[in-house]
């Protein structure tokens, strides 16, 4: 399955070749300026933002793992105590 950016890239480039040999440069600034406005409308993020993410998410994740450790040898060292 085609991604998003892929549809829009091929569309663009189909456009590009078709209006090439063409008078009609107004219409190519045109849909430009139309797929742009489409995309500002898109909930999207750029790829540095996302890759931003992904290393707050990975730094989090190893927090998380050692927390979970050391939450782990902390209740290996409770006294145990038997139910009531």
């Amino acid at each position: 399955m085609k991604q998003p950016n892929d549809v829009f890239n091929d569309f663009q480039a189909r456009m590009s070749d078709l209006l090439k040999n063409s008078p009609a440069k107004d219409v190519e600034k045109n849909v430009r300026a139309m797929l742009s406005q489409g995309f500002s409308k898109l909930d999207l993020v750029t790829r540095e933002e996302f890759d931003t993410q992904t290393q707050v998410l990975v730094r989090t994740r190893a927090r998380l793992e050692e927390l979970e450790r050391r939450v782990a040898e902390l209740e290996q060292k409770l006294p145990v105590t038997p139910a009531p």
